[in-house]
């Protein structure tokens, strides 16, 4: 009987599959035009994404300078060479640090302007939104170039410092050993901070305001409406924006290269700003090298990015379980 139910089926999940087929066909043949359109697109995203990004992979397994026609397949030994390079976890581990200082610093302070922004008595909420906002649509190569003046020994921001009785004489943050990096993270954070606003300004848009009323009909003050109200419900946003923020710490290299260079002396050369020398500014280029770089950094990426992914499933799990 099973058998013969079987042999029923057979025809009819093969006739399905041929409908389903022809009707592909079908649509592609009457929607042409839709994917011609797509075709530029696809091809640019192809030749300029998916094939770089594979080739990085093969040419990380081989001894090439870039310039040869071909390189030599050595393996593993770049990746061997990576483990022992001192200036591979410099860059690692100035990366790590401003993703330590500068993810918790954007996303706290945005918290700290959403909530006041947020307040109905707040004046002038939209022009001060928009003032914070307008870095985010500004270029970072240009934030880089801008602040490399403004950070100057001679620059409004020592001049400031001096005046006010904070440093004893003029210092150049973004070209001191000791200060480069921090002052990447201050650049950075200012210019993100308003994308950052915006998450946090929806994320408190979703509290019903019986919630707040209810909190103040009981008494509660600011702070502890804050604490055992408003940031409980803000929990599941806040894993989303920590990750998101984190994700693109990595992504610094256009204003670390024009702000700092990655000096001196390698003290603000993050991993992008490495494989870009390795690459590019060495006197004889390791594409090869700087490709093993690449994949290390493409796959501690990843792993953030999937972090992200599992975080935000938590996230609406926790917002729809709310």
């Amino acid at each position: 009987m099973t058998t013969t139910i079987r042999r029923r089926e057979r025809p009819a999940v093969a006739a399905a599959r041929d409908r389903g087929g022809r009707g592909l066909l079908r649509r592609l043949r009457q929607d042409w035009w839709i994917y011609l359109f797509l075709l530029p697109t696809v091809l640019g995203y192809g030749a300029y994404t998916v094939y770089p990004l594979l080739a990085s992979w093969w040419f990380a397994f081989l001894d090439w300078p870039g310039f040869a026609t071909a390189g030599t397949f050595v393996g593993v030994e770049n990746f061997e060479r990576l483990i022992g390079d001192d200036l591979f976890w410099n860059a690692f581990w100035n990366s790590i640090v401003f993703l330590v200082f500068a993810v918790p610093l954007r996303v706290g302070l945005a918290l700290a302007l959403a909530l006041v922004l947020n307040r109905k008595k707040t004046p002038f909420k939209g022009f001060f939104r928009t003032l914070f906002f307008l870095p985010v649509v500004t270029t970072g190569a240009i934030v880089g170039v801008v602040f490399t003046l403004l950070l100057d020994a001679s620059g409004p921001v020592s001049l400031a410092l001096v005046w006010s009785g904070l440093i004893d004489s003029p210092a150049n943050f973004a070209a001191d050993a000791g200060t480069s990096l921090y002052a990447g993270i201050a650049v950075w954070v200012w210019k993100w901070l308003g994308i950052t606003l915006i998450y946090w300004l929806a994320a408190l848009q979703t509290i019903p305001q019986g919630v707040h009323e209810a909190a103040m009909i009981d008494g509660a003050g600011a702070w502890a409406e804050f604490r055992h109200v408003t940031m409980p419900l803000l929990v599941p946003f806040l894993v989303i924006i920590t990750l998101i923020d984190t994700v693109a710490a990595f992504n610094v290299f256009d204003l670390m290269q024009t702000l700092t260079g990655g000096g001196p002396s390698f003290s603000s050369e993050v991993i992008e700003i490495f494989i870009f020398r390795t690459a590019f500014q060495a006197t004889v280029p390791q594409l090869g090298y700087a490709s093993a770089a690449a994949v290390l950094f493409g796959l501690l990426t990843m792993g953030f990015a999937i972090a992200q992914a599992v975080g935000m499933r938590w996230a609406r799990g926790r917002t729809g379980a709310s």
